[in-house]
């Protein structure tokens, strides 16, 4: 189709390139940049139109070429390569293409070094494209370094695998580099490049992939993933970051083109936080287009979506170990320079929801060992919206807060409130329909404002039921005469909206028209019951945060500070709706509110037991005990079984929240003994985490100023990492006596058919740790930890707050009292008095001699049943 030569007697940096185009010319202002993007100067062009013969028309160009650099003709090979990808879409025409003249490289090796300074920009990468293309292009030598390098460490065809005479020709380049951008550029692509575990590029895909040891990649904000995976392609990028070997998380489809990865990784630290109660911690991925159909075509726009979705989805696996039966293998063309790393998942996110079968397609197609649990909630799996678990979950902490706030259950009475959402969502419809007594008076989404001064409670139920079951319905699809007087539905795309006086007297606005965003601002100022959060974007930070700092510019014009909310609770069903100092400033100005990681957890809690029933079942499957119909139908009866255990860890956290609430400015310095030991393990982060440092505590403790119930729901989460990771690291969740906790967490049809199956599950240690951390983080609380780990391991302390409930039967004692009708202030004191009673026994059998734990329990029943007896007497 090309061919490239020099006429005799030219110099070295004139070529003539003839290229044949069928079908008809190829104009020159297609062909312009890509010539430019290889270093090629069009000096003069000569077209020619060739009839061959039964056969289509051809357009013979004859291009006079001049190169940016001598050009030797064994370089002719690679350019006719890159101008070959340049034709056919599979490369980029950008600067990065000159280094095939300049350096010597080829198209795909210029792609690895374009796509590493995309992860770098979205890693804040101070400088431009160009400035890197021009510095690579100054400095050719370095291009060939980098992919020399490369190719030592990850190509499977490398017979000379040292480094040494590569690591002394890059310090002696550095020495010479006299420009420090140029530096600074090509240093800081060579700690990326160190960074790099594996990498698909040797399996010739038309998408590139590389794993990342996040700690050794240079700077980048924090939190550091502890491993992430970046997919480049002309189509998409993608990022999927995790925060420890076994992690699961969504994949969202994001709008956010230049900062795709900021939005994954505010994602992430809560994902991470809110996996407490499960056994992966948290991941993230998420992907954008690069050249999307328009929004009109909405199928070509879907397709698009689904391609590089799997583009995303193909990278994660191509990158990760599988098992054969018992052994760990990597895939064909994939050199590690890391351990095994088989554990990776794609759940659903915002765009994806619907993808989870295509994501469980391609795990078939790979053969990955968790089939389809690969992807929860797919065809076979539990549909969230469907069990409307992410909102249930929410409410339950919301219901939590009503009852020991104001008194009163959400069911009970009538209440007041406004939210962030639509109907036809997940986490705001399924949430809406949790009450008949709820009286929405505003809401909004990206598309609507709605507005509804004093509604009917149970007319305006029925109408969101009707909305909900709607497909694709938006609130424009409100029953206008079912709205009460002044109401309405306006759309947010308008310059100004007329406001009733019902919704003047509502909103606090004087005037008789106004701006949509000053009406969703005074929509989040509003004085109700319950502010909710069940749609995408950040819509409260701090009054010292700058929008910023929010990180989510798309919302800058709507977001309030957090002490101007006059909600009495708030509950944060989707994820980032406020930021953390906002909730912090919220709570001082009296509002009830805990963390977006704490509400909405019930999710991503679902889909792990999904998963973990599945592997379950995998094994019993693959012995003949169970075929995949019988499988999927005991899914489905255990679908309610699974919701109600999920919701439980809700409620158990909420009230470990409220109690160590409770403990006030007395817990000060236990909980600051539990941060320095947080952040010695490396866990915490009090920057990231939006918790108070170490002067600042030592103030605190001086003034009795005690933490707010968000900084509370904020330190948990981190003490339970730290117990799951220590009691994994122990020899405790061996203990046979711990067996049925292990039973406890799936729902009981498997603990009566497929006991043998779930004690050598293989995740059982895991699984064990993690139960028996959230137990006892729940029951004794952030500064019991603090107090029980000073002078004992975690391990240690663990096993005695186990011995210490077992031995009293604290755990029926406490559910027995957090359900009974009692007023909440005696239900709370009750249950601070039992947790009182398990830390100090746990703190007295720290000293006991270690015994298992059977034998433990059995020798203090007989005493503590005796102490029993006697207290009774004298009651």
């Amino acid at each position: 189709r090309a061919d490239v030569a020099r006429a005799p007697g030219a110099g070295r940096r004139d070529l003539t390139l003839r290229l044949a185009s069928p079908g008809g010319p190829l104009p020159l202002a297609d062909a312009l940049p890509l010539f430019e993007s290889l270093d090629l100067r069009a000096i003069e062009e000569q077209p020619y139109h060739l009839k061959p013969a039964d056969a289509p028309q051809v357009a013979l160009h004859v291009y006079r070429l001049e190169a940016g650099a001598d050009c030797p003709e064994d370089r002719f090979d690679e350019i006719l390569g890159a101008l070959g990808a340049l034709l056919d879409g599979a490369a980029e025409a950008d600067g990065f293409n000159r280094l095939v003249l300049r350096a010597g490289l080829d198209w795909r090796e210029c792609w690895l070094l374009r796509a590493m300074f995309r992860w770098l920009k979205q890693v804040g990468f101070p400088f431009a494209q160009a400035s890197v293309e021009t510095a690579l292009a100054a400095q050719p030598e370095a291009g060939r370094l980098l992919i020399d390098l490369f190719r030592r460490r990850f190509d499977p065809a490398a017979t000379d695998r040292d480094e040494a005479a590569a690591q002394a020709a890059w310090a002696a380049l550095l020495e010479r580099v006299e420009n420090p951008d140029e530096d600074r550029i090509l240093s800081r692509l060579r700690v990326l490049l160190d960074g790099m575990l594996r990498t698909n590029f040797f399996q010739g895909k038309d998408y590139l992939a590389f794993k990342l040891d996040s700690a050794a990649a240079g700077e980048m904000p924090a939190p550091r993933p502890w491993r992430e995976i970046f997919v480049h392609s002309v189509r998409m990028e993608g990022c999927h970051l995790r925060a420890g070997p076994v992690a699961r998380g969504g994949i969202r489809w994001s709008d956010r083109r230049e900062d795709f990865r900021t939005e994954i990784l505010g994602l992430l630290k809560a994902q991470r936080l809110k996996n407490v109660i499960i056994v992966p911690t948290g991941a993230k991925g998420g992907f954008v287009l690069k050249h999307p159909p328009p929004m009109s075509d909405r199928e070509a726009f879907q397709a698009e979506g689904v391609a590089c979705y799997k583009a995303l989805v193909r990278g994660m696996l191509d990158l990760t170990d599988n098992y054969r039966g018992t052994e760990v293998v990597t895939h064909e063309a994939i050199l590690r320079r890391d351990g095994d790393d088989p554990y990776i998942v794609a759940a659903a996110d915002k765009g994806t929801a619907t993808f989870s079968d295509i994501a469980n397609g391609l795990s078939a197609e790979y053969g990955f060992w968790l089939g389809d649990a690969f992807a929860s909630g797919g065809s076979a799996g539990y549909d969230h919206k469907g069990m409307g678990i992410t909102a249930r979950g929410a409410w339950v902490m919301i219901d939590r807060h009503f009852r020991e706030v104001l008194g009163r259950s959400v069911q009970d009475a009538p209440f007041d409130m406004v939210g962030v959402g639509d109907m036809s969502g997940d986490v705001f419809g399924n949430g809406l329909l949790v009450s008949r007594k709820t009286r929405l008076r505003a809401a909004f989404d990206h598309r609507h404002i709605f507005l509804d001064p004093d509604p009917d409670a149970e007319a305006s139920y029925t109408e969101r039921e009707r909305l909900f079951r709607l497909p694709r319905s938006s609130w424009a699809d409100y029953e206008a005469r079912l709205i009460s007087e002044g109401g309405g539905v306006f759309p947010r795309n308008a310059k100004t909206l007329p406001l009733s006086p019902q919704a003047r007297a509502m909103l606090g606005i004087d005037a008789e028209r106004a701006e949509p965003a000053a009406i969703m601002q005074a929509i989040l100022r509003m004085e109700v019951d319950l502010l909710y959060f069940g749609g995408i974007g950040t819509y409260v930070k701090a009054s010292t945060e700058s929008q910023a700092d929010a990180g989510d510019r798309a919302n800058d014009a709507i977001r309030v500070d957090g002490r101007d909310i006059r909600a009495k609770v708030v509950g944060e069903g989707a994820n980032l709706g406020v930021t953390q100092a906002g909730r912090i400033e919220a709570a001082r100005q009296g509002a009830r509110i805990n963390t977006d990681a704490l509400d909405n957890s019930a999710g991503v809690s679902t889909s792990d037991h999904e998963v973990n029933i599945k592997i379950l079942l995998a094994a019993a499957e693959a012995d003949g005990v169970l075929t995949r119909r019988a499988r999927d139908e005991l899914l489905r009866e255990m679908t309610d079984e699974v919701a109600a255990l999920v919701l439980r860890d809700n409620a158990q956290q909420s009230l470990a929240v409220t109690l160590d609430q409770m403990g006030g400015a007395e817990d000060l310095a236990a909980q600051a003994v539990l941060m320095e030991r947080l952040e010695k393990a490396g866990l915490l982060d009090r920057a990231v985490a939006g918790l108070p440092d170490a002067a600042a505590m030592a103030r605190r403790i001086g003034s009795g100023d005690a933490l707010t119930r968000p900084e509370i729901a904020a330190l948990l989460p981190f003490a339970k990492l730290w117990l799951a990771e220590e009691l994994e690291a122990s020899g405790l969740p061996d203990e046979p006596a711990l067996l049925p906790a292990l039973l406890a967490y799936f729902p009981r049809p498997l603990q009566e058919r497929y006991a043998p199956y779930i004690e050598r599950h293989r995740l059982r240690r895991e699984l064990v740790a993690t139960v028996i951390a959230n137990a006892v983080a729940n029951r004794i609380g952030c500064a019991g930890i603090g107090r029980l780990t000073t002078g004992a391991d975690a391990a240690a302390a663990c096993r005695a707050a186990l011995l210490a409930s077992e031995a009293f039967g604290l755990e029926a004692a406490c559910d027995a009292i957090d359900a009974a009708g009692a007023p909440a202030e005696a239900r709370l004191s009750a249950l601070l008095s039992l947790r009182r009673l398990q830390e100090a026994a746990a703190h007295d059998l720290l000293a006991a001699p270690a015994q298992p734990l059977e034998a433990a329990l059995a020798a203090l029943r007989p005493g503590i049943a005796a102490l029993a007896s006697a207290a009774a007497a004298h009651v």
